[in-house]
């Protein structure tokens, strides 16, 4: 009818029939298909974005198409997506980024003067004074020097060359970029990461990519998810049966899990590194995340060095920050660094080289990240509002942590570690063995049954513990605490309400 009233003439069937039948032929032989395509990127899974993120962006498409469901909203607590979930940016950096992006506010009055210099600083070392210009492929020159000085505050002195610091497009980028340089052979040589299980998807994910053996060693859950140096040991002689392990992996503080490793840890972890030649990277992203009492951030760097030059001389070490996560979750900015510890001179060279080919990082994360790094400081104008609300939301996340940690722990069957650190509760849940069999029988893991029915009944979306992997024969669900705190409890208060009634109906 569109056709007639429009004027348009009908094809001839039998022109759309071969056109259709050409189609069909074309379809048959594509160059790129499921069969021909890389079978390594067929092995990637990220859970933190899955399945069951997919099926609520479809129940958010339902609800807002005016479909009923027993709830009105579907409340995202997969991802450690701070702006999202409602916490405020930073005023400070947002007032530099302004300046850099469109310096003609610099004429204007209503700026602070430290905003205005910081972005002076970055412009005068951007090309064209543009924030739009490509960056040396290693980062800005003088970002790259904050960030050695940041560490050198943070390690008490210990000193940082701005060489061995290099700028990145999140942590994520950093982390990707040294697997590639580490791994390599075919068989038995092949190279083996050791990751801690639970770990954060991007790690298994970049590690089936690239083709490397990933080597499990698991976190002791009854001791607050603390790592155990005969776990390391026993993971290391399993793989080097069929591998070759020549990374270690630690995510502290700890996601999925929350810990903070004690400083006694992570020298046993150097230590266990040094004997075994392993090279140590370190995912210190949540640095500033620390909540709980008696608990202390230590960053491996400052541990190797304290433990003299037997280890400072010799220990590779890579470690990582990121402007996403601690009080600025700014995780659209893409900023980051990495800082590289007795690499070899010519490896190095071939680090460089590797990051020119993407050219630059994302020259806004840099300039954000350097505000991270040289926030405004006693005596500035922007330094008390600076302060004020870096400490209110710690200081609210910290309440949260306890606040998930105390409400989840009310409930029969689920059982919640103390959220020590990071934006993320991990608690162990008790499914009915008739769940675990209808679970099974579909084709899921049994945690993936349990949120994806949590999801459809409530709207909460949560992450299964299948995803980050867990001990065999136990379940977990990963959420975040970032949600205001009056959602929270809301939250929590439904997942103790669903958990009940799934309880009941599978016994």
């Amino acid at each position: 009818q569109l056709r007639a009233l429009s004027g348009v003439s009908e094809p001839p069937r039998g022109l759309v029939q071969e056109k259709m039948t050409d189609n069909a032929v074309f379809s048959q032989n594509k160059v790129l298909t499921i069969d021909t395509m890389n079978p390594n990127v067929k092995n990637v899974e990220y859970a933190v974005r899955g399945p069951i993120v997919q099926r609520a962006v479809q129940i958010e498409k339902e609800l807002r198409e005016g479909m009923k469901k027993p709830f009105t909203e579907v409340i995202k607590a997969n991802i450690g997506d701070a702006h999202a979930m409602g916490q405020q940016p930073i005023t400070f950096f947002r007032q530099v980024l302004a300046l850099c992006s469109y310096p003609e506010l610099l004429k204007d009055n209503m700026f602070p003067e430290d905003a205005k210099s910081r972005a002076r600083r970055i412009l005068q070392a951007c090309g064209g004074s543009s924030l739009g210009a490509y960056s040396a492929s290693q980062g800005i020159d003088c970002v790259r020097q904050d960030v050695a000085r940041y560490i050198e505050r943070r390690d008490g002195g210990v000193p940082c060359d701005p060489d061995n610091v290099y700028l990145t497009s999140g942590a994520s980028d950093g982390i990707v970029t040294m697997l590639k340089l580490l791994v390599c052979g075919e068989g038995a040589s092949k190279t083996g990461v050791m990751i801690s299980i639970p770990q954060y998807p991007l790690y298994s994910a970049a590690l089936a990519e690239l083709g490397a053996v990933q080597v499990n060693y698991y976190l002791n859950e009854e001791k607050c998810w603390s790592m155990d140096l005969s776990e390391l040991e026993r993971s290391l002689a399993e793989a080097r049966k069929h591998c070759n392990p020549k990374v270690l992996c630690i995510i502290n503080p700890g996601n999925p899990t929350g810990q903070v490793q004690s400083r006694q840890c992570i020298e046993d972890v150097i230590r266990f590194a040094a004997k075994e030649h392993l090279f140590l990277m370190a995912d210190e992203v949540y640095q500033d995340n620390v909540y709980a009492e008696g608990c202390q951030f230590h960053s491996f760097k400052k541990v190797l060095f304290e433990l003299g030059p037997q280890y400072s001389n010799t220990v590779e070490l890579v470690s990582f920050h990121s402007t996403s996560k601690c009080y600025m979750g700014e995780c659209g900015f893409r900023g980051g660094y990495m800082e590289v510890i007795n690499m070899d001179p010519e490896v190095k060279a071939q680090l460089i080289k590797l990051v020119s080919v993407r050219l630059c990082p994302a020259v806004p994360g840099q300039a954000l990240m350097d505000m991270v790094v040289n926030s405004p400081q006693p005596g500035e104008p922007s330094y008390t509002t600076f302060m004020k609300e870096r400490t209110a939301t710690l200081s609210l996340l910290a309440e949260k942590a306890k606040l998930t940690e105390e409400m989840l722990n009310t409930v029969p069957g689920i059982t919640c570690n103390p959220v020590q650190g990071a934006m993320y509760s991990f608690p162990n849940i008790s499914l009915p063995q008739k769940a675990i069999k209808e679970a099974k029988a579909l084709g899921q893991a049994p945690d993936m049954f349990y949120c994806m029915k949590m999801l459809e009944e409530t709207g909460i979306c949560l992450v299964p513990g299948s995803g980050f992997g867990q001990k065999d024969g136990t379940y977990h669900f990963r959420m975040t605490i970032l949600p205001p705190t009056d959602k929270l409890k809301l939250l929590l208060a439904k997942v103790k309400e669903f958990h009940q009634k799934f309880t009941r109906q599978y016994s």
